[in-house]
């Protein structure tokens, strides 16, 4: 079994206000026994992180300090001279061991950053793949990251009110059809929806349907996953699956 946590976030005046807050929701997950915790995108007030290393160096103090896996977003960062989206994975020795880029730029996005070519799995606490706010719409992502070896999708997201309902019936399509547990982040303000949910999937008489937590204001929670019992039903999904033409 693996706890599994999220944090919503909401404004901050800037962004060691916000590390300073969001330390605390990470502490608190962190003494409740939380192993993998996931922040949404582009949660901080200066979105473009120049040095993932110095700006979370409090969170890589945590995650050290309680064994953690911490996603702290994903953000506009430069590489080899390109600008990308990224989420940084900072593992339960307080050091970064890879990031995940975005796969799909969003809108304006497009014209502003180089689209990320690989779903990556990491495997600290469990196994699990990220997926970047937009990249929750395709069905390739997710699938590719479950079908790698991933237990669990964290998704680090940032999505305004009105795009709220669709992007939840987004988060549980996938979770049913790769029969695998979601945790999507989103910020909490004046423009962006919050809401952001855990999806579990409950089976019963070989119905399958979802279980959603979802979060308000400025706030974290976790839950405790047996991720095992997932792969029975999983292994069933996918060899009901076939080609066709």
């Amino acid at each position: 079994m693996v706890k599994i946590g999220i944090i919503q976030t909401t404004s901050y005046r800037n962004n060691q206000e916000g590390i300073n807050s969001v330390s605390k929701l990470l502490m608190n997950l962190g003494n409740k026994g939380a192993k993998l915790v996931c922040l949404p995108e582009q949660w901080l007030r200066d979105n473009q992180i120049s040095d993932f290393d110095i700006e979370f160096s409090d969170f890589k103090d945590i995650a050290r300090d309680f064994s953690m896996t911490i996603i702290p977003g994903a953000f506009y960062t430069k590489d080899k001279g390109a600008i990308i989206i990224s989420a940084p994975v900072i593992g339960p020795t307080g050091e970064i061991i890879g990031r995940q880029e975005k796969i799909h730029p969003y809108d304006y996005e497009k014209n502003l950053i180089n689209p990320g070519n690989e779903a990556k799995v990491f495997d600290t606490s469990c196994r699990f793949g990220v997926v970047i706010c937009y990249d929750m719409v395709f069905p390739n992502v997710a699938n590719t990251l479950v079908k790698k070896g991933a237990q669990v999708l964290m998704s680090p997201s940032r999505i305004v009110k009105r795009g709220i309902n669709p992007w939840q019936m987004y988060v549980q399509v996938r979770s049913l059809e790769n029969r695998v547990p979601i945790l999507a982040a989103n910020v909490n303000n004046y423009k962006f929806g919050g809401s952001s949910i855990i999806v579990d999937l409950v089976e019963n008489n070989k119905v399958v349907t979802p279980k959603v937590t979802q979060l308000r204001g400025e706030s974290a929670t976790a839950k405790e996953f047996t991720l095992s019992k997932y792969e029975q039903i999983r292994k069933t999904r996918y060899s009901d699956s076939k080609e066709f033409k």
